[in-house]
């Protein structure tokens, strides 16, 4: 049709030079091919009206008549799209090498090659390890199965056989990789990929190792002593140096990751480097005070509760915490008492709480109280409980 303006299409001026169509028409291919957008049919008219504006454009005999007489002196010229079929100017080739190179390069398998022969460190590993709770408080030693890939121990990694070697593989020369030269709209292209048959190493195994099979490594269930530090909590990564996966061509093997999950306790819970735990007291020993044991990660220790404690109080023992992973000292243990009220009480302690609750707390101007001035009487009503609950016991 004589009205097609393949300037436009392009976006690109009459004057406009063939490193300039080249680059625009690049432009136009990422923007609009079906790969790129799939299932829009105004994309894929559009790629076909770029394609048919390239072919002309790009051909200077072409390009002269369509100067000339329009797209009427180019009609035939345009075969739908390219000798390749489809979208045209891509000569059959795929889409995905070309965009490739594109945005990779052409140089890929050069780079992958040289990784190939490299010497690479091994793989890390992770391993998931279960702590109590006085263990992370102190610190144990643990001894742990882990499978792993390791050097094969009879042909130190080569792959060979005892007593032979590798040999530079005829098909790349030992070069560890192959080209081969793909021609596109925008020119000749050279692609470099990892030789298939030695598989980027430039040389081969022709008598493989029994043990590994040419593969130059083994799995191995070795026992890891692992040593747990005092102080780790949930999620602690403790990180062991060159245990991990055995390295490649002879590089440094991996590290082991560690994660630590500590389990609950019965008893203790943390905060930090603190320990919290609970303490029931009875009302009596709250009112009058008194001496218990409270247990720690060290044994019992005592504690003196004093005269009128009330229930929720916390009380501090220092340093009978979580030892300071990344640093020096202990956390602290809070206990918090809680005030239990008495159950099953027999007669004679309830004829004597009612004689308390007459006697009220001895405090001035308090409407319950009978015996004012006599501070005494309220703790001698809570001997007599203690004693009544001592002799039922």
């Amino acid at each position: 049709m004589a009205n097609k303006d393949y300037y436009a299409a392009l976006g690109v001026a009459k004057n406009a030079s063939e490193e300039e169509i080249k680059k625009a028409y690049k432009q136009q291919v990422k923007k609009y091919h079906p790969d790129l957008n799939p299932d829009s049919k105004t994309a894929e008219a559009k790629m076909k009206e770029v394609n048919e504006a390239y072919d002309v454009l790009s051909d200077p005999e072409k390009r002269a008549r369509y100067d000339q007489f329009g797209a009427d002196g180019v009609n035939g010229a345009y075969a739908g799209g390219g000798a390749g079929g489809g979208f045209g100017g891509f000569g059959g080739a795929d889409f995905g090498d070309i965009f490739d190179m594109f945005f990779n390069g052409a140089g890929g398998g050069r780079s992958s090659a040289r990784r190939q022969n490299m010497a690479r460190q091994g793989d890390d590993v992770r391993l998931d390890v279960k702590v109590s709770f006085e263990e992370a408080a102190k610190g144990t030693t643990r001894e742990v199965p882990l499978t792993r890939s390791e050097n094969c121990p009879d042909c130190g990694g080569s792959g060979a056989k005892a007593g032979t070697g590798r040999t530079t593989c005829s098909y790349c020369g030992g070069s560890g990789q192959v080209s081969s030269t793909q021609t596109t709209p925008f020119g000749q292209f050279q692609t470099v990929k990892p030789c298939p048959r030695c598989g980027g190493r430039g040389s081969v195994v022709e008598t493989p190792c029994p043990t590994c099979n040419g593969n130059g490594r083994v799995r191995k269930q070795r026992k890891i002593k692992i040593n747990i530090p005092a102080g780790v909590d949930n999620d602690s990564r403790l990180r062991m140096s060159g245990e991990g996966e055995g390295g490649y061509n002879g590089g440094p093997s991996g590290d082991l990751y560690i994660f630590v999950t500590v389990e609950p306790h019965k008893y203790f819970r943390r905060n930090g480097d603190d320990i919290l735990c609970d303490l029931p007291i009875s009302m009596v020993q709250a009112a009058l005070g008194d001496e218990v044991e409270v247990e720690t990660l060290d044994g019992r220790v005592k504690l003196t509760i004093p005269e009128g404690t009330q229930s929720g109080t916390s009380f501090r023992l220092r340093g009978r915490g979580f030892p300071k992973l990344r640093g020096y000292g202990k956390g602290d243990q809070n206990v918090k008492v809680s005030v239990t009220t008495p159950s099953n009480l027999t007669a004679e302690q309830k004829d004597l709480l009612r004689q308390f609750a007459k006697a009220g707390s001895g405090k001035k101007n308090d409407p319950g109280s009978k015996s004012r001035g006599k501070e005494n009487k309220p703790k001698g009503f809570f001997n007599k409980i203690k004693d009544s609950i001592s002799d039922n016991k």
